[in-house]
């Protein structure tokens, strides 16, 4: 088996102990008789993953139980239509904090939608190097909610700190950061993240909503987008995509095994520090983001010049460093190290990245 060290920022490589359980299960599941993948989601069997990969989540995030946990299709982007039309009905406006390309598509969504939503603060001025200051006072008091992407998976920033809101829920996309550390969930109404960077293939997507933003859906809204109606169905109202929540469940079992988020994090801050120590080292390569705002998944770095940057990708793809091409509308480098890259990536990419510097001196 030659596996390389995708680096790719979703969907995103799964830790192999994962991978392995799930091929040996693939076939037949247990003493089912059949796959995962051919069991109905309302069986016994296919009930029992559902309730035990919210359980695992549960203890995982330490969620409080007043808080709902939805297993949904539709990836992160459909939350962004999904979130006004579930809680702007409480007093008709919102904000937004515009920290990136998602954050600033979610408030492109609520506007489309016609609502009065506000962009209290963005850092798109200094190209997203660093996410912005957010205090109370800058929130209108009669907001529904306060919405945020707490790290910028394309311009590899991250929220050194949760906003403070007061009363006003905070709402939180949490795509490329969710279960790599412990978070406080009580200090956000709603937590929303596609699954397809830390916790499973692509076509899952996770909310987290406390029961009292439950009751204020726009009337004409869709079915399938009302958080309500998918916590009272336990997110089966339809067939929901069974095959990713089992993946998801194999995941959340590895950490809890592993020792949960905190050591998680340990092992994310060690592998992080590796890259970003070696960054701030030398001048070949420049790491664009401010140093408070990094991010510990994303890590973007450039060498100042277009040709060479592909030359890099395109080189280090050969030495099984694949998928570290930087986002079209950025360019340069980006490094994704979720839960799953181990040590050993990250040591790999710094010794390639010292050759690649001795081998092409800049003009």
């Amino acid at each position: 088996m030659n596996r390389i060290y995708n680096f790719s920022a979703g969907p995103s490589m799964l830790p192999l102990d994962v991978l392995q359980k799930a091929a040996a299960e693939l076939v037949c599941y247990g003493e089912s008789g059949m796959s995962v993948m051919e069991m109905s989601h309302r069986s016994p069997d296919y009930e029992a993953i559902i309730n035990d990969a919210e359980a695992m989540l549960r203890k995982l995030m330490n969620i409080p139980d007043n808080y709902k946990v939805l297993f949904l299709q539709g990836g992160a982007s459909t939350q962004f239509a999904a979130v006004p039309l579930n809680l702007i009905k409480r007093t008709g406006k919102a904000d937004y904090v515009v920290s990136g390309q998602f954050s600033g598509k979610a408030f492109k969504e609520a506007q489309k939608l016609g609502y009065d939503v506000k962009c209290i603060a963005t850092t798109k001025e200094d190209n997203f190097d660093h996410v912005p200051v957010v205090t109370k006072d800058m929130i209108r008091p009669d907001a529904a909610y306060l919405h945020i992407c707490f790290n910028n998976t394309i311009y590899g920033t991250k929220y050194p700190y949760i906003p403070e809101t007061g009363d006003i829920p905070l709402v939180a996309d949490l795509s490329s950061c969710i279960i790599s550390e412990p978070i406080d969930v009580s200090k956000f109404g709603v937590i929303y993240a596609g699954a397809q960077k830390n916790m499973a293939p692509a076509g899952l997507t996770l909310v987290i909503v406390r029961e009292d933003l439950l009751d204020y859906a726009e009337e004409q809204m869709p079915t399938m987008l009302e958080w309500k109606i998918m916590a009272e169905n336990g997110s089966m109202y339809n067939t929901p995509p069974c095959y990713t929540i089992y993946m998801a469940k194999l995941v959340y079992e590895w950490i809890l095994e592993m020792g949960g988020l905190e050591v998680m994090k340990e092992k994310n801050v060690k592998k992080a520090a590796l890259l970003y120590d070696y960054l701030d080292s030398q001048d070949y390569y420049i790491a664009p983001v401010k140093k408070e705002s990094r991010s510990m998944m994303n890590v973007t770095f450039v060498t100042g010049d277009a040709d060479l940057d592909k030359k890099f990708a395109s080189e280090a793809a050969k030495a099984g460093l694949k998928n570290l091409k930087g986002h079209r509308s950025v360019g340069g480098m980006r490094a994704s190290i979720y839960n799953a890259m181990p040590y050993e990536g990250v040591e790999k990419l710094v010794a390639f990245m010292k050759e690649f510097a001795a081998n092409n001196p800049k003009a």
